[in-house]
């Protein structure tokens, strides 16, 4: 009765208290008055006994209650063990609820899962709408059709992890080469080709970029510890090779031919592999095929949405940045591809005038292997065909049709354009508030980062994926890489231009309104702005630029 009294006493007694009552710690609950009139005197080994089977007791209930919420949380969750937030600042009763899971993940032996909470990458949130209905549609985000991050592994995939990530007999060596995202792009399969090869994974190694004559090593573009870290229930990842391995002469594999699968890549290494320890493959650029079983693809995400997360100096400045432009407004992240090696590789011209022109074509002749893809077409044809660089007048035309406002503020992505100033004048005559890093920047941050091409890059890769909305006027690595992670990072808007069917209608811009010319470049574009396309039934699209279906999984509203 005297229990009854004090738990009546609270017109809305806790749940967690009510149980602890019914445990022996009841006692601690009861009258004091009833205790002093009790005549029954407890031995001090019976008093010890009960409060072991006491603290037990409360031990046992309080682990059932931590792994039922766990349990429900993953049943709600749909399975999914990649939450990413569109918002970064959420509130913190989902944090604690994320937290939760991931402890449970961590200490479930047969799942295997990887403790992945949130993007390691997670741009700041989209702005709200605007003023007008023109802007409003311009800035508008894509919903997402309900597509988000979920990385859940096959069970033949997890039962296989335990033995790959302790590998120690067994070792890949590969070299990375071409410009930042090239260099992403070889590190995700270098990852995949190791997993496929059960083999341990050094630390890959970054080739000296003769273009840009930057001498970068891994560590000094992406964080190492994070990497081994966040892959470390799918390969195991070292820093450097045994000794007996650096006294010996290893050949390097370089003759890798296109599209390969992991049947190839087994049946022509393993046995040099297991026979010598170690393999070095060098020239792998998108060797590896894009059409890989579910679980590999998986992993491509892993890594590049996850494991490659850039060095803290890069991470810093990078966001630095990315919050200036953020804090004054929604903002326009392009990355112009005008620098002078793109001209010379496209077979295009410049746009600015005959003299830049004949510099170009003087150097291709020089060096005819750098022409890529269609050599027996002529610029013209080259041109209409969509495979040269939207120049920045095409650009500032192709915004302004789209509606955005001739105020919106632009960051510019990419290297030092050729033409200098000069070749931005189009851009910033009809959107004035055109930014790059270098006149963002603060006098001296960028000082660290000279002659580094690949960390400028992966400063702007930082700062654009924060962006309302990118454009890229080439495609290439970048613009792929930017395509996936802004889905899978929140669905940022993402203008994907049609080349082919847009630059006729530029020849004819004089002669049409600004309506006209609006209406036809917005109908051209209106399926290609950011909604997540599906691989599926896609051969070779890349994972990491269309993450729906492998990485995305799709989620439904209770209310749905």
């Amino acid at each position: 009765m005297a229990r009854a009294r004090i738990l009546n006493s609270n017109p809305n007694p806790s749940p967690f208290l009510h149980l602890l009552s019914l445990t022996p710690f009841s006692s601690l609950l009861s009258s004091p008055k009833k205790s002093q009139k009790s005549k029954k005197i407890l031995l001090p080994s019976t008093s010890f006994s009960l409060l072991f089977i006491s603290i037990f007791s409360l031990f046992a209930f309080s682990l059932i209650v931590i792994l039922s919420s766990t349990i429900n949380l993953s049943q709600t969750s749909n399975l999914c063990s990649v939450c990413s937030p569109v918002n970064p600042l959420s509130s913190s009763s989902v944090s604690s609820r994320v937290l939760l899971a991931s402890l449970f993940t961590d200490y479930n032996e047969d799942s295997k899962k990887p403790r992945l909470s949130v993007s390691e990458m997670v741009p700041l949130p989209a702005h709200g709408v605007l003023s007008s209905v023109e802007e409003n549609q311009f800035w508008k985000q894509p919903d997402g059709e309900g597509f988000k991050p979920c990385l859940d592994f096959g069970l033949g995939y997890r039962r296989e992890s335990p033995v790959i990530a302790s590998e120690k007999r067994k070792f890949l060596v590969v070299v990375a080469s071409g410009g930042l995202n090239q260099q992403r792009n070889q590190i995700v399969d270098a990852v995949v080709i190791a997993r496929i090869l059960k083999a341990a994974l050094v630390v890959p190694f970054l080739k000296v970029n003769l273009i840009w004559g930057d001498e970068s090593e891994f560590s000094d573009i992406f964080d190492v510890e994070h990497f081994k870290n966040t892959l470390q229930a799918d390969v195991r990842v070292v820093s450097t090779l045994p000794y007996r391995h650096l006294v010996t002469r290893q050949s390097v594999e370089t003759q890798i031919p296109f599209d390969v699968s992991p049947l190839w890549i087994r049946t022509r290494f393993s046995k040099q592999l297991n026979d010598e320890g170690i393999l070095v493959l060098k020239g792998l650029d998108s060797k590896l095929s894009k059409n890989l079983p579910s679980d590999l693809q998986k992993l491509r995400c892993k890594v590049a949405f996850h494991a490659l997360r850039f060095a803290a100096p890069i991470r810093e400045l990078g966001n630095r940045l990315a919050r200036r432009m953020w804090i004054e407004g929604p903002y326009i992240a392009i990355h112009l591809r005008l620098e002078k090696d793109v001209w010379i590789r496209t077979g295009c011209q410049t746009g600015l005038g005959a003299d830049y022109d004949a510099q170009i074509s003087e150097e291709r002749s020089m060096k005819p292997e750098y022409l890529t893809g269609r050599l027996n077409m002529s610029y013209p044809q080259r041109r209409l065909a969509g495979l040269c660089p939207l120049r920045a007048y095409e650009v500032a035309r192709l915004l302004k049709g789209l509606g955005a406002p001739k105020d919106a503020r632009v960051y510019v992505a990419g290297g030092k354009p050729y033409g200098g100033s000069e070749a931005l004048k189009p851009l910033v005559q009809e959107f004035p508030n055109v930014v790059t890093k270098e006149s963002l920047a603060r006098e001296g941050e960028l000082l660290p980062f000279a002659n580094r091409s690949s960390a400028l890059a992966a400063i702007d890769y930082i700062v654009s994926l924060s962006s309302d909305v990118f454009l890229p006027s080439h495609g290439g690595n970048m613009g792929r890489a930017m395509q996936g992670h802004r889905a899978y990072s929140g669905h940022r808007k993402y203008i994907k231009p049609n080349k082919r069917m847009m630059l006729p209608f530029f020849e004819t811009y004089e002669s049409m309104s600004d309506a006209e010319f609006g209406a036809i470049i917005r109908k051209l574009h209106e399926k290609s702005q950011g909604q997540p396309e599906s691989r599926t039934g896609k051969r070779d699209r890349d994972v990491i630029a269309y993450p729906v279906p492998e990485c995305m999984c799709k989620h439904h509203s209770a209310s749905s």
